[in-house]
């Protein structure tokens, strides 16, 4: 019997930082993994719709020897509350958001009927006994890019483990 197959979407505020840096990382340390379906990543905002990511995020992709990422921003759709199995926040303002807008989109359904994605903090993977919240680098300077580089690693590393001891959550 083949593993069941998962699908993540990474959210940020505007989807040229941190969600794609996420997207980026995963779909490296997850390309030879069964068990991942599919990965996006969105913004709770629209305020970049089909550009590229920051270059910052590009240049310390790049740096870290992912060279093959293409995205363009986009804004979260309320069909991505069932296309996906997970929706990671990358901190507790755009969790408090997605969650709003998760319910939103729940009352509408008729009675009995809810949307299928469970959205969480990416940052409750990385290990450590309190939740971690990835920083928006973009008004910082270089190192804060290779601070979200070394945080979404290690979060994409304990979500694949934990999805491997099939337990996630």
């Amino acid at each position: 019997m083949a593993a069941p197959q998962t699908s993540v979407l990474f959210v940020c505020l505007g989807n040229i930082c941190r969600s794609p840096m996420a997207e980026g990382v995963f779909r490296k340390l997850s390309k030879d993994s069964p068990s991942i379906s599919h990965v996006d990543s969105a913004g709770t905002g629209a305020y970049h719709t089909m550009e590229p990511p920051d270059y910052r995020t590009m240049a310390t992709l790049k740096k870290n020897g992912i060279t093959d990422y293409d995205h363009g921003a986009r804004k979260i759709a309320a069909e991505d509350f069932n296309k996906f199995d997970y929706i990671f926040a990358m901190d507790s303002y755009n969790l408090r958001d997605l969650m709003r807008m998760q319910q939103r989109i729940d009352r509408g359904k008729p009675a009995g009927e809810k949307t299928t994605a469970r959205v969480e903090l990416f940052g409750k993977y990385g290990g450590r006994t309190k939740e971690e919240q990835v920083e928006d680098p973009y008004y910082g300077g270089d190192t804060g890019f290779d601070d979200v580089y070394e945080q979404v690693v290690r979060f994409s590393h304990g979500f694949l483990q934990s999805l491997d001891r099939g337990s996630p959550g």
